[in-house]
Formats: C-alpha cells, sequence, structure tokens
C-alpha cells in the first residue's frame, strides 16, 4: 500500500493530536501550512471553541512583502498579539503533522517573540 505524501501527514498528525491537547489554562496553538499560505489557531479542546485566529491572509499581514517564511514569522506575531489580547500566555504547539522546519518552525518563534510561552 502507497501513501500519498498528505496521507502520511495526517497518519503523524493524528499521532501527534494523541498526546497534545488543549484546556482553558493551556490551549494548543494549531498549525495548517497550505502551499501559498498559513494559518494558525488556538483552540480549546475540551470546548470546542478557537479562542484566536490569525493567517497569512489577514489584511494585516497579507500587504507585508517577503518570503513565506518571512511571512509565517509575522502570523506568529500576530497570533501571539491575539492571544495575549484574550488572555492566553501559555499554549501546546501542534504542528499539524509538518515538520518543525522552515515555515512552521518561522510561525512558533514569530509567536515566542510575539510573548507566548511553550
Amino acid at each position: 500500500m502507497v501513501l500519498t505524501k498528505n496521507e502520511k501527514r495526517l497518519r503523524i498528525k493524528s499521532r501527534i493530536r494523541k498526546v497534545v491537547s488543549g484546556t482553558e489554562a493551556r490551549p494548543r496553538l494549531a498549525v495548517y501550512r497550505s502551499n501559498k499560505e498559513i494559518y494558525a489557531q488556538v483552540v480549546d479542546d475540551v470546548t470546542g471553541k478557537t479562542l484566536a485566529a490569525a493567517s497569512s491572509r489577514d489584511k494585516d499581514v497579507a500587504s507585508a512583502k517577503g518570503t513565506k517564511t518571512e511571512i509565517a514569522a509575522l502570523v506568529g506575531k500576530a497570533i501571539a498579539e491575539k492571544s495575549i489580547k484574550a488572555g492566553i500566555n501559555t499554549i501546546s504547539f501542534d504542528r499539524g503533522g509538518y515538520q518543525y522546519h522552515g515555515r512552521v518552525k518561522s510561525l512558533a518563534e514569530g509567536a515566542r517573540e510575539g510573548g507566548l510561552k511553550f
């Protein structure tokens, strides 16, 4: 049985989600990376609610010029800003089955610079 790249990622994602879950005290920062854009949201898995969200399609980020990696760092800073405004300082990082490298790493570092702890 040959798995596609996305099927492999979904298997890895399910393994990660067995361990990483968000609570009210420590919500989960979930990352989704498409070929063109990157999305991040802070989720409380107990209630099933999204507490904050940011993406490369947001007006303040979309107007910025730079590589996809640089834009991912801006998204990380934006999600940190929105999370802190919502009263969230500590999160669990969910890389969504992607390697912690490139845009995903850049987003995480941007969120750390913005003041989130994980």
